[in-house]
């Protein structure tokens, strides 16, 4: 046993009041971060190929689809030296003060369902379980205007603020929420709502000029609510239509101009247009981009109260945030809820006043059950309650890369800005060609990078499941066609492959023609046979073998097309007879994971034979969308 009154005591160890934490290191300098860079991009390359400093940076600073530039590494240097506070002129670091409460923005579910017994429903489950605010979307294809006051039924107007919208009539549908709200018992002073009137948006849904002669007329409507704004500025129209970043941007504030002016020439003020009009916005997966777009669009706003003489404490704008619908999936929807989640935290982090996360399977219907109802409101609530990121206010303000990348946004979006003001403004600028001829060249560029995976989707484009779980839900009502930009989802061209295999009574197959062992060919397999799944096609394989195994396994898998996967050293030795026996064993095209000059001696020959390649950076939608030409799958 032991003699507790013999027990050493350990020696004390004294603290010191400060910890320098790698201060005994010297502080590296950017030029010897240069050198280190330049050392890893070289390796591998001869002698006179190697990349200089300047090529060697330009490797490591993509651009967005806009041309906005991302560098490396950011510096203090790239921050103001006066960071501003929230809920000050310009803005920049928040409209609203958050003051740590848990409800720091409104969680707000958007519903679309035209069963009004389903829809009143959902809405009190949502409301119940910790939503603090509703959207309506109204139409023919949604809630009718003429339900507002049934699928309100049991909603306490005076807790849960109400939001309408409308594709097809934003006026019959503010009215109908008005008539609901005017039969309300609740005080006018505690009735929050959004007549969501945007006559220049539901001109870019819809076609037609804009009409903004009567925009005053709502503002009078909801005189004595002070917690009513008539006006909406939707710039997710324009997102889904594919601008970016830039665009929606310039394009928001560019509505918002053209609406202040519309209010001041029918008799009101400045500061009383400020006051009408919110502005929403969405929120992508690229969270930086996100929260660095919402901030600077408080900046922009600012400037733009400035010019139009608004007292400095009514120039801060208010967001409502929307999780992108273009960047949804129908395939392995499952994968949206991290889209979601990432799109929610960037818009909270950003500090939108309000924010909407579309249910994961909003790309294929309604929701059905309650399930991705669910998801979609506990995704705010959680990131709020749980991950406490409401308590604290413009928490990515001071971070060199967000600093730079909200002024590089805000620059470029007064330049474009600027643009649209030479059109006529943005009523003009997109019933003529400006608008129209802006989102060209974007979803061009994008369609590019889409097809290289240079902007890659994942479980879509990278990393896709066959066979991935679905939900199943409830199909979207039929609608009117709308005769404005037309909208479409990034993942939309490979899902399009994707419905091509469907249409086969059999899965269509792309045999890989494994050669060598393992470790000669696992890494091209690796890479090669997730490029296929893209379509939907099956990747039946050999694993080595003499050519005449091979041979026997591409004819008993019932493919058409083989792709070899190996290494240059296996290629060298076996690839051209391979090439050349499954062309002869009825092979309708060969490719190859690698490059020509791998077969050594034989390149030349192999380049003549083989049909395509397999490489980073392809084409894969040309490449796709041909192999499926080749075996004769109906478009």
């Amino acid at each position: 046993m032991t003699d507790p009154d013999n027990v050493s005591t350990p020696a004390k160890v004294d603290m010191p009041e400060t910890l320098t934490l790698a201060g005994d290191f010297p502080a590296p300098t950017q030029e010897q971060w240069h050198k280190e860079v330049l050392k890893v991009l070289n390796r591998g390359r001869p002698e006179g190929k190697q990349l200089n400093l300047e090529k060697g940076m330009a490797r490591l600073q993509p651009t967005t689809v806009d041309g906005v530039k991302i560098e490396p590494m950011y510096t203090r240097q790239d921050a103001p030296e006066d960071l501003g506070a929230p809920g000050v002129p310009p803005f920049t670091r928040g409209t609203t003060i958050r003051t740590g409460v848990i409800d720091s923005w409104d969680v707000r579910a958007l519903h679309e369902d035209p069963d009004v017994a389903f829809t009143r429903k959902a809405i009190l489950t949502d409301l119940e379980r910790g939503v603090t605010s509703i959207w309506l979307r109204v139409g023919d294809d949604a809630i009718a205007a003429s339900d507002i006051d049934s699928v309100l039924e049991g909603v306490l107007l005076n807790l849960a603020k109400i939001e309408v919208s409308s594709r097809d009539d934003q006026a019959v549908a503010a009215d109908a929420l008005l008539a609901a709200i005017e039969k309300s018992d609740a005080k006018k002073d505690e009735i929050s709502f959004n007549l969501g009137i945007d006559p220049i948006g539901s001109a870019a849904i819809n076609g037609g000029e804009p009409d903004l002669s009567g925009l005053s007329e709502w503002v009078k409507k909801v005189d004595g609510y002070k917690n009513a704004r008539p006006i909406v500025v939707d710039a997710t129209v324009y997102h889904n239509a594919g601008a970016g970043d830039v665009a929606e941007l310039a394009w928001a504030i560019a509505t918002g101009v053209e609406y202040v002016r519309a209010l001041i020439e029918q008799g009101l003020t400045a500061e009383q247009a400020f006051d009408s009009i919110n502005f929403r916005v969405s929120a992508t997966h690229d969270q930086f981009l996100t929260i660095s777009r919402l901030r600077a669009l408080r900046t922009l706003w600012n400037r733009v109260g400035e010019v139009f003489e608004v007292p400095a404490g009514k120039r801060g704008a208010r967001q409502e945030a929307v999780t992108s619908w273009r960047e949804l999936t129908r395939d392995d929807p499952y994968v949206n809820i991290l889209r979601g989640t990432i799109s929610t935290f960037g818009a909270a982090v950003g500090g939108a006043e309000a924010i909407t996360t579309l249910p994961f399977d909003d790309a294929i219907g309604l929701p059905k059950s309650d399930f991705s109802r669910r998801i979609a409101r506990n995704t705010g609530i959680i990131l709020s309650e749980e991950s406490n990121i409401g308590r604290v206010n413009d928490p990515a303000g001071g971070s060199f890369y967000v600093e730079s990348l909200t002024k590089s946004l805000a620059d470029a979006a007064w330049a474009e800005f600027q643009s649209v003001e030479a059109a006529g403004g943005m009523a003009a600028a997109l019933t003529g060609d400006h608008v129209r001829t802006e989102l060209d060249k974007l979803n061009t560029e994008r369609a590019k990078r889409l097809a290289t995976r240079k902007q890659p989707i994942t479980a879509v484009s990278e990393f896709p499941l066959l066979d991935a779980k679905t939900v199943e839900t409830k199909p979207f009502p039929q609608g009117a066609p709308h005769n404005g930009l037309e909208w479409h989802r990034d993942a939309e061209v490979f899902e399009a492959l994707v419905d091509r295999s469907a249409t086969c009574a059999e899965r269509p197959k792309v045999f890989l023609a494994c050669l060598g062992t393992r470790r000669d060919f696992g890494p091209r397999e690796g890479f090669s046979a997730p490029v296929w799944h893209i379509a939907g096609l099956e990747t039946p394989e050999c694993e080595g073998g003499t050519t005449e195994e091979v041979v026997k396994a591409f004819k008993e898998s019932g493919a058409q097309i083989a792709d070899l996967c190996s290494n240059a050293k296996t290629y060298a030795e076996q690839g051209l007879e391979v090439v050349k026996a499954l062309k002869d064993a009825g092979a309708k095209a060969v490719y190859l994971s690698g490059a020509f000059k791998e077969f050594g001696d034989d390149a030349a020959a192999a380049e003549e034979l083989v049909d395509g390649r397999v490489f980073l950076g392809m084409n894969v939608v040309d490449t796709l969308s041909s192999v499926l030409d080749t075996m004769g799958v109906a478009k």
